[in-house]
């Protein structure tokens, strides 16, 4: 029964610039002094939340999917992220969850942002995806998700569940209710990993990363605008615990999505 420990990076991203966005990444993992199991990024790192995916999309043997791996490898970390991805002729807003082995997981944002005109340009996902690290179950969701409690319920008694976003400034009320909200609902540790900057749009972030307990007791917050990075340690046998006394997810309504 092991604690898994979180990095997770609030940072500003460069507008199109995977290379100066890795370049910012690699100094800031390596930066990351203690042994950790999971490294997590924002939502579309390597570009910002863009729409125009034409000539700064890459493939599932890009750079950065290579980069990815040769951090994961470095850090005996696994690395995530989402990265816009094109394959065949489709274009995807997907999170990669690369283990140190090199092996490689992938979730397909389900939600498309429509006020942006997001499910225009980029192919929805249709499958909830749950990965695995030293036992404990993982669900990855992508920003907008976040508004739709349905698909994030943990019918898979999964243990963390984590967005990663380019949640704006002006809805960041939203986004810090909603969190609370998945962790209290599922039983679940929950972590949100949002960006802070502005992008080419004007649009400004303002952070608000955090972690919550099964409770939705904050166990750990970044500085609002501030790039910063934050470790946790979650203790898996508190929340088997806290499950086990409570037990409110026995009593969930059953049906399928």
């Amino acid at each position: 029964m092991q604690n898994l420990k979180v990095a997770f990076i609030q940072s500003d991203l460069v507008w199109h610039n995977a290379k100066e966005n890795l370049q910012n990444f690699t100094k800031k993992i390596n930066q990351i002094s203690e042994d950790v199991d999971l490294i997590i990024l924002p939502e579309m790192f390597t570009t910002g939340f863009s729409m125009h995916p034409k000539n700064i999309s890459e493939s599932m043997e890009g750079k950065t999917v290579l980069w990815m791996k040769k951090m994961a490898s470095s850090k005996n970390a696994v690395i995530t992220g989402s990265v816009i991805i094109k394959e065949d002729e489709d274009y995807y807003n997907r999170l990669l969850f690369v283990y140190p082995s090199g092996k490689i997981e992938t979730y397909n944002k389900r939600h498309l942002f429509s006020l942006a005109g997001e499910e225009k340009v980029y192919k929805a996902g249709i499958e909830k995806k749950i990965f695995t690290v030293k036992g404990w179950k993982i669900c990855p969701q992508i920003c907008y998700d976040l508004r739709f409690p349905v698909f994030a319920r943990n019918t898979e008694d999964y243990e963390i569940l984590f967005y990663v976003a380019n949640w704006p400034k002006q809805r960041i009320k939203a986004w810090d209710a909603l969190l609370k909200a998945r962790a209290i609902e599922n039983m679940s540790y929950v972590i949100g990993i949002n960006r802070v900057g502005k992008d080419a749009n004007n649009f400004e972030y303002s952070g608000h990363s955090a972690g919550f307990d099964s409770l939705g007791e904050t166990i750990a917050k970044t500085t609002p605008f501030k790039e910063e990075t934050i470790i946790v340690n979650l203790d898996k046998k508190v929340q088997i615990t806290l499950r086990k006394k409570l037990n409110f997810l026995a009593d969930r309504d059953q049906f399928k999505l």
